[in-house]
């Protein structure tokens, strides 16, 4: 998941924002989770439930693991899924960046 979030990161910033990124993680300013048996079953239930917009394990294993830590704030470069998926715990979630105001 940290190797595809860098990616990210420098396909759709720079290498400069991924190098960041990294140090960001060493610092400790960012911390990894691991994933529980529930998070597994969660996963493949969102899996089975959203196979029409095709969601993908990364994007419900950070659903499951926000629903897991009771968060509603989710920073992504990726929105569509987590606009489209309810979460069990919210209404919906908060995704940051914002998206640009539309005209």
């Amino acid at each position: 998941m940290i190797a595809e979030a860098g990616w990210l990161i420098r396909r759709q910033l720079d290498i400069a924002t991924e190098a960041a990124f990294y140090e960001a993680l060493a610092a400790g300013d960012i911390g990894v989770i691991d994933l529980t048996a529930p998070d597994w079953a969660r996963i493949a239930g969102l899996l089975d439930t959203y196979t029409d917009i095709g969601l993908d394990a990364a994007d419900a294993s950070i659903i499951a693991i926000a629903e897991r830590l009771n968060r509603t704030t989710i920073a992504t470069l990726d929105q569509r899924d987590f606009r489209i998926v309810r979460p069990a715990h919210a209404t919906a979630f908060e995704l940051i960046p914002h998206p640009p105001s539309q005209p």
